[in-house]
Formats: C-alpha cells, structure tokens, sequence
C-alpha cells in the first residue's frame, strides 16, 4: 500500500527589519558608537567608526589610533641588531646599476686589466702585457707605455662586446695615481665612460 505523499507549502519568510525605527529616523540611537546597527548590509557599513581628532594624529607611534598607526614602521634598533648583516639598498641594487666592473692588477713583471659582469661574473674583456702578442713587442711590460697599450686593448675590446660604460671600485687605502691613474685615463680617452 502506497502512502500518500504530504505537500508541505512554505511561503516565503517575512523580511527581517534591520532597524526598528522607522525609514526617516537614524537607526543609531543614543548608543555606543562601536556597537551599531547598521540599515545596511554592504562591506563598508560593517567598518566602525572612530572619532579621531587632529591632536591624535599629531601624537606619534606611540598612541595606538585606529588605522593610523600603520605609518610609522620602520625597523627599530633591536630589529636592526637581531640582522646586523642585512645589506644596504646600494649593496643590493650596484651590481644591477653598474653591471661590469674593471680589475687591474700590477705585479712587478706584467700589468693585467679585466671587465667582468658582476650578476654572471663572465669576463667581457681582457688585456694583459705577459700575453704571446705583447710581451715580444714591448720594450718593458710595466712601464707607462705599457700602461697605455693595455688601456687602449681594453677599451677595444670592452666596445668589440658592445660595453661602453664600466665601473671602477679602488680598493681600500688606494689611491688613482701612477699607472692605475695611466690606465683609466687611457681607457677614458677612448672612448669609455666609467659611471
């Protein structure tokens, strides 16, 4: 025996007011501002709102005001000390700003200068007065001539694999004088510009 099926027919359920008072008076009655009920369901009107005066915001870091203490965060000494070895901005950024660096090195039989890229460290040019080509036609593989020679093949060279700026860091206590001053000027000369 087949049981009769039952129809349940629901109405629709009556809207729920969301303000007691009437459409034309404020929903916020003589109540606590961060305890309102809102006539509105939108994502803004559930943001609270809170009085701030312009003493307030004059206040600094210290009094905790709303949102507005989100401007100051800077890294404070402890944070600092807990990351002593953090780099500076121009650490992090010189090897992008100024990509190939040039190495000079003078021993006291030959002079050897190199440009390498700083991000792939793959040398870009080099030059040096011990090679097959320059140590049998040189008169002296250190003097100022020398100097010059190897300069102008570096520059060559430098703008042969389309460089045409390089950067030049002294070592510590070294001072661009003598023949390091010789090299750059000749490199300068033709037509290389250090940044």
């Amino acid at each position: 025996m087949a049981m009769p099926r039952a129809t349940v027919v629901s109405s629709p359920p009556a809207p729920v007011p969301l303000c007691r008072a009437s459409p034309s008076v404020s929903c916020m009655r003589n109540r606590n501002p961060l305890s309102k009920q809102y006539a509105s369901l939108s994502w803004s009107s559930s943001i609270a709102l809170v009085p701030i005066t312009s003493q307030q915001l004059c206040r600094g870091p210290k009094q905790k005001v709303g949102v507005v203490q989100a401007a100051w965060t800077r890294r404070s000494k402890s944070e600092a000390a807990n990351r002593p070895n953090k780099k500076s901005w121009k650490q992090r950024t010189d090897m992008y700003m100024r990509p190939f660096l040039l190495n000079v090195f003078f021993s006291k039989r030959y002079i050897h200068a190199k440009v390498m890229h700083r991000g792939t460290s793959k040398v870009v040019s080099v030059a040096s007065s011990n090679s097959k080509d320059l140590r049998n036609t040189l008169p002296s593989l250190v003097d100022d001539d020398a100097c010059r020679t190897i300069g102008q093949l570096i520059a060559e060279r430098s703008k042969d694999a389309d460089v045409f700026a390089l950067a030049y860091e002294p070592k510590k206590n070294e001072r661009i004088e003598g023949k390091l001053a010789i090299v750059l000027d000749t490199i300068k000369d033709n037509g290389i510009i250090f940044v």
